[in-house]
């Protein structure tokens, strides 16, 4: 019912989305009178396609419920579709696998600091173990 290439009920009628019942009537009854196949000087199958897309377009306005649905379904048509598994994987795979970017600086600082307290430890353990033996 609802696409993207052609043109909604709403720019059928020439209204705003937020028009009122008796602005859909008004706007129904000036096309339809341009456009009726008996008052017209347009083709017939042209004037005819026109009308019978106005009185559809009016017919689904006009009733509360059935444009409460087409509104749902014209929103719902506007979304974009919803992320693959393997979109969803690609979008976060620079986080899960750190061989796919460079560090940072900050990291590489951590880096850095995590291995020369690494290094400390070993030459206080190397130097306590050698201290203690020594003095026995």
């Amino acid at each position: 019912m609802v696409g993207t290439s052609k043109p909604n009920y709403y720019e059928i009628l020439g209204v705003s989305r937020f028009a009122s019942g008796e602005t859909i009537r008004r706007a129904y009854r000036e096309l339809s009178k341009r456009y009726h196949p008996d008052t017209t000087t347009l083709p017939i199958a042209v004037a005819q396609e026109k009308f019978h897309q106005i009185n559809t377009a009016y017919t689904v306005l006009i009733s509360p419920q059935q444009r409460a649905d087409y509104d749902q379904q014209l929103w719902q048509s506007t979304l974009p579709p919803a992320p693959t598994l393997q979109q969803i994987q690609q979008m976060y795979s620079a986080y899960l696998d750190p061989t796919e970017r460079p560090l940072s600086p900050g990291e590489l600082f951590a880096l850095l600091l995590l291995g020369l307290t690494f290094v400390g430890c070993l030459l206080l353990v190397v130097a306590l173990g050698l201290a203690r033996s020594g003095g026995v």
